[in-house]
């Protein structure tokens, strides 16, 4: 009986350990957001770099008419725009590829419908070959496809930058564990930011 109190007790304290040392571990920097960048929002307001400097911010690159894994996407982006929308250190970030139809005024509708705040939330427009190349420069995939449904492909990805614009993470946009996920990350930057 000794024994097992013994092995419980050994079992318990390797299990905090670990635990304490992997919250402790830092999350990896896959990058650097080091491109200019100027867009339009919902708002007809010009967003930029500078919109974005010293807050966290997840990212992602969408399109308003997606039959595919778009709306899964936005549901899991609402969680994050809920879960934080009163901290002043974060933001959303979000890109349309088809900025043939996603017009300002129809990504007004299109937050408007989801019932989101642009200080909050920035859904965002311009020349379709800088949304492309920004693409590129967070690491994911966005471009027209013919074949693909709706014309557009895309990475289902969410991008964790930090106050440094370091990209810290990617999450899969279609998956509640993975949103999880990205809240608990987030909050470990949001507590770093405060130390």
């Amino acid at each position: 009986m000794k024994n097992n109190l013994l092995l419980i007790l050994i079992c318990l304290f390797i299990a905090v350990a670990c635990s304490s040392e992997a919250e402790q571990e830092e999350l990896k920097v896959y990058g650097k957001i080091d491109k200019t960048f100027q867009f339009v929002n919902q708002d007809s307001s010009s967003v930029s770099n500078s919109d974005f400097e010293n807050k966290i911010y997840v990212t992602d690159f969408f399109f308003t008419s997606c039959p595919t894994i778009c709306p899964k996407m936005k549901s899991q982006m609402i969680l994050l725009y809920d879960e934080f929308k009163t901290q002043d250190d974060f933001m959303l970030l979000s890109h349309t590829i088809d900025t043939r139809h996603d017009s300002v005024a129809v990504l007004q509708e299109f937050a408007e419908r989801l019932g989101v705040s642009s200080a909050k939330w920035q859904f965002v427009t311009g020349v379709k070959d800088e949304i492309y190349d920004m693409a590129k420069h967070y690491m994911v995939s966005a471009g027209e496809d013919e074949s693909a449904p709706g014309g557009y492909i895309h990475s289902g990805a969410f991008i964790l930058i930090d106050k440094n614009q370091q990209i810290r993470g990617y999450y899969d946009g279609t998956k509640a564990e993975e949103t999880q996920e990205l809240i608990a990350d987030i909050k470990r930057l949001l507590n770093e930011k405060k130390n």
